[in-house]
């Protein structure tokens, strides 16, 4: 089969597994002990879970977001 009938290339997927992978990192940074009705936990709110974590998601999501849109060259 030739390679110019995909719409993908070599490239476009390794930059989805990238992506895929700082999400992935971003959700693990959120993860922790929460509180419950016996223990009050104030980690819940540490700058690490509230500000950090998102803004790698983001990051992850908008570096999946290119590699689909990218074009690969011929």
């Amino acid at each position: 089969m030739d390679k110019s009938n995909f719409a993908f290339d070599k490239v476009n997927f390794i930059l989805l597994a990238v992506g895929m992978a700082i999400v992935v990192i971003g959700f693990l940074l959120m993860t922790g002990a929460g509180s419950s009705d016996s223990a009050y936990e104030p980690d819940i709110f540490s700058v690490r879970r509230i500000k950090v974590a998102p803004i790698v998601c983001l990051f992850g999501f908008l570096s999946m977001i290119y590699a689909v849109v990218r074009k690969p060259k011929n």
